[in-house]
């Protein structure tokens, strides 16, 4: 193999071990988060010709950067967002460095476009939120940190953007972190860092720049390079939940589906789950072979050594390590739909791979996402956060989502229309007790009533079909 070909295949293998790093922008309008990803797309060398063209005759025509690019226009692609000069679609950008690929989310910064910022922020593992040199800390910075700590991201940058504007002046960037600094204490966001910067001039955005020698910390490059994020999985409580069954001839019969934290190895001991089955891991097959272990985001094959009755939305778990498993809990929830919420209606809730039907039982308050105010409501509208109690058609098996974001997390959906009407983090399960009202709620203890434990799954089937039509019962045993 000639020496060309040897450094194309170091290349390709060499990208293909970089690991991935998620981000979204946030930010009230003007302060410059589109500007900046433009700029961070140019300095890093990763806009094509035609692209550069396209932006520079786009500049003189429509821009509003004076004589400068108007980075924003490789974002802004809608037309709206261009006239208007702000950003109202998440706008999802791809680009690479030597180091590390990445996915930015540039977000809307609009409370009517909150739900928007939910979405682009549900995946990301860290946020950049921008704020103008001149204006400091204002009511949007608070909101957009707010959704950020709901949202459960780890990594957050406060970019105080324009400092070109304030001459670099190192007390406005002091007085403007110490105030966010006071502000973001009580949401237990683990990683805040602070960096200041001129997105239209290129300070401080991928190369320090001699016009802040008092700021000694890394540029926002190398700081999205090298932030630490593969701790930030759940590596600790093993959660598989079973996509479906593969039964390609009689000798093999696997369950499929993406490993939504912990680790697993061949011959550990596992359950299922709402069965309580034991067995243990015979193989992990994956298209390219057998693995000794799995752990998240791989999407494996596990097969057992026992015959267990497993069926999509069921979980697989550790039998020393189980998930919390209730009809009952309380979530954060954001909602989503043009129509507002109507509490008497029966929806149908998807997490993990498990649906069912659901029932807000009572909303314990409606947060101001501007204030952190709380107050009582009966129904949430388009774009409100409230803390809402559920009750389901069959058991869910969860975390609360702060320490499990995949099994902690779930959309609502509503049955006549099939909208997305809320994404919900749940925050803990609650006793039937502590329900404000549950009449639909009856509890058989099938070991009580004398019957076989190997019954479970056929009555608990017929107990399914009950609750469609609004009857719910809890079976244990």
């Amino acid at each position: 193999m000639d020496n060309s070909k040897l450094n194309i295949k170091e290349f390709l293998d060499k990208d293909e071990q970089k690991d991935l790093l998620r981000f979204l922008t946030a930010g009230s309008v003007d302060d410059g988060k589109s500007t900046l990803i433009g700029r961070l797309l140019f300095d890093s060398k990763k806009i094509y010709e035609d692209q550069l063209d396209a932006l520079e005759r786009d500049s003189k025509r429509m821009g509003n950067a004076g004589e400068h690019i108007d980075y924003a226009l490789l974002l802004d692609g809608l037309k709206a967002e261009r006239e208007q000069g702000i950003t109202i679609d998440v706008a999802y950008r791809y680009f690479s460095t030597n180091n590390r690929k990445f996915i930015i989310a540039d977000t809307p910064g609009h409370e009517q476009y909150t739900r928007n910022m939910i979405t682009g922020g549900s995946t990301a593992n860290a946020a950049i939120i921008l704020v103008d040199a001149r204006t400091g800390v204002i009511t949007q910075t608070r909101r957009h940190t707010y959704l950020i700590s709901l949202l459960g991201i780890k990594h957050v940058v406060l970019a105080v953007n324009k400092m070109d504007l304030v001459n670099f002046d190192k007390k406005v960037f002091d007085d403007i972190v110490a105030e966010y600094s006071e502000f973001v204490k009580p949401l237990n966001i683990p990683d805040v860092t602070c960096i200041p910067l001129s997105a239209l001039e290129g300070d401080n955005v991928v190369d320090k720049s001699d016009r802040t020698p008092w700021y000694e910390g890394k540029s926002l490059l190398n700081y999205l390079e090298t932030v630490p994020i593969d701790l930030d999985r759940n590596y600790e409580d093993f959660r598989y939940p079973v996509q479906y069954v593969l039964r390609p001839n009689l000798n093999f019969r696997g369950f499929c589906g993406k490993i939504a934290s912990g680790v697993i190895r061949k011959g550990d001991e596992v359950m299922a789950l709402p069965s309580r089955k034991t067995s243990k891991v015979k193989s992990i097959v994956t298209y390219d072979g057998e693995l000794e272990e799995a752990f998240p985001p791989l999407c494996v094959t596990l097969t057992l050594e026992d015959e267990i009755d497993i069926s999509r939305g069921e979980m697989i778990v550790k039998p020393e390590n189980l998930p919390l498993e209730s009809r009952n809990f309380e979530a954060m929830l954001v909602w989503m739909d043009e129509e507002a919420m109507d509490v008497n209606k029966q929806f149908y809730i998807k997490q993990t791979t498990n649906t069912t039907r659901a029932k807000i039982d009572s909303i314990k308050y409606k947060v101001d996402v501007n204030t952190m105010e709380k107050s009582n409501v009966e129904k949430l509208s388009l774009n409100e956060i409230g803390r809402v109690v559920f009750t389901t058609g069959k058991e869910l098996f969860f975390d609360p989502y702060t320490k499990n974001k995949q099994t902690g997390a779930f959309i609502l959906i509503d049955p006549i229309t099939n909208n997305t009407s809320a994404v919900g983090m749940i925050i803990d399960k609650l006793d039937s007790k502590d329900l404000v009202h549950d009449d639909a709620l009856v509890t058989i203890n099938l070991k009580e009533l004398g019957i076989e434990e190997n019954h479970f799954n056929a009555i608990k089937k017929v107990c399914e079909e009950m609750a469609k039509q609004g009857i719910s019962i809890n079976l244990k045993y």
